[in-house]
């Protein structure tokens, strides 16, 4: 909730999914420039769900992915690269930090 406040405060538009099988439709519905993914969704976890993201649609291959998780060892952070993340960020989360981590890389990408 203080992460979605966060985001729309800084004039993002924000959609929810609560499991991976919701985010992959939602994410192949509409076009998104940034997804935060918990990297434990239940069903398709979050590193299946990035997978699949940026194998099934082109147009998804801009999107920029970053993985929510409680780990952060090295081995987590390959792990999310592997699966397609740009960014992996270890909870709890500080959503100012977050955002402008998010901001930064759009800028890069742009």
């Amino acid at each position: 909730m203080m992460l979605r406040q966060v985001l729309e405060g800084a004039g993002h538009r924000v959609t929810e999914a609560v499991d991976g099988l919701q985010a992959l439709e939602r994410a192949t519905a509409e076009a998104f420039d940034v997804a935060l993914i918990d990297i434990g969704l239940p069903g398709l976890d979050g590193l299946e769900v990035a997978k699949r993201l940026r194998s099934m649609e082109p147009r998804l291959a801009t999107t920029l992915l970053v993985a929510i998780s409680g780990y952060g060892s090295p081995r987590d952070h390959a792990r999310s690269r592997a699966a397609g993340f740009d960014l992996h960020v270890v909870k709890p989360l500080d959503g100012l930090n977050l955002l402008d981590q998010v901001q930064r890389l759009l800028r890069q990408s742009a």
